[in-house]
């Protein structure tokens, strides 16, 4: 039986980042970085509603761009919209491949589920360490 790949993982890190007022906007780049470590176990622990494995891939835009990965999460820097960069991770699966993808944007929200992902909420991933 051959052994399925692991539901793949978008999340949009600015609309993450941005859906509880904390102080974020003084410090994006350091608000995506504990976004990143913090969402470093879900890969091999899962989310309530996604078991694991997951592959986690981090999108960053603006001035968090150029953010590193680290085991368990692969960051990709937006080269232009990161709700594009999303998009067309969604769209570039493999045949078969569940992916979700975390964001509140309506506008994403719509374009993701015409790739055939699903959609959770912000609030459905850790934000911090």
């Amino acid at each position: 039986m051959p052994v399925s790949e692991p539901v793949l993982l978008v999340v949009d890190a600015a609309n993450v980042v941005g859906s509880v007022p904390d102080g974020w906007w003084r410090d994006r780049a350091g608000a995506a970085r504990r976004l990143r470590d913090a969402l470093a176990p879900v890969a091999e622990h899962g989310l309530p509603e996604l078991p694991p494995p997951l592959e986690v891939v981090l999108v960053v835009e603006g001035r968090a761009r150029g953010l590193e990965s680290i085991p368990g999460v692969r960051v990709e820097s937006a080269a232009g919209s990161g709700d594009d960069a999303i998009v067309a991770l969604a769209a570039a699966r493999d045949a078969g491949r569940e992916c979700v993808v975390a964001t509140a944007d309506r506008g994403l929200r719509e374009r993701v589920l015409t790739t055939g992902a699903r959609v959770i909420g912000p609030r459905s991933v850790p934000r911090t360490p």
